[in-house]
């Protein structure tokens, strides 16, 4: 790490100028295909019983990072997904990404999830051993996608 600053990690409970603007900048470094989510996409994230969108603030109370943090309820209990999550480029290996993840757990559990699943790609390394030190174990799974064209 190269020098751990104090983050601050909280749960967007409404979407702001600051946090669609946030969204802008964190995207392209999240995503080369998808553009920044609008106010009213981010409003749908917020305002949903099944997702809670996480930031991390800096000393100086900007938005460094984020995650979604997706809960739902299926027969065999309550799952729990961490998906898209962003640090900004500047602030990395600064101890956002573990205290969004941590934070992230930790409300997983408070709702009653047994397990916290999440992936990453074998190309963000410092992700996956960030991951592994957090406790995250890899599993032996095979993850598909649908695209809709065959």
């Amino acid at each position: 790490m190269v020098g751990a600053m104090a983050v601050t990690v909280q749960i967007a409970d409404q979407v702001t100028d600051e946090l669609v603007e946030a969204w802008v900048r964190l995207t392209p470094q999240l995503s080369s295909s998808s553009p920044p989510p609008g106010r009213e996409q981010l409003d749908e994230i917020v305002s949903s019983p099944a997702t809670e969108m996480l930031i991390a603030r800096g000393d100086d109370g900007e938005i460094l990072g984020s995650l979604t943090l997706v809960l739902f309820r299926i027969p065999t209990g309550l799952r729990a997904w961490i998906e898209d999550v962003v640090v900004d480029a500047d602030a990395r290996g600064r101890g956002v990404g573990e205290a969004l993840n941590r934070h992230a757990v930790d409300v997983a559990a408070e709702r009653g999830a047994r397990t916290v699943d999440l992936t990453s790609r074998p190309s963000r390394e410092a992700a996956n051993r960030l991951y592994q030190r957090l406790g995250f174990e890899k599993r032996d799974s095979n993850v598909y996608r649908y695209t809709g064209e065959s």
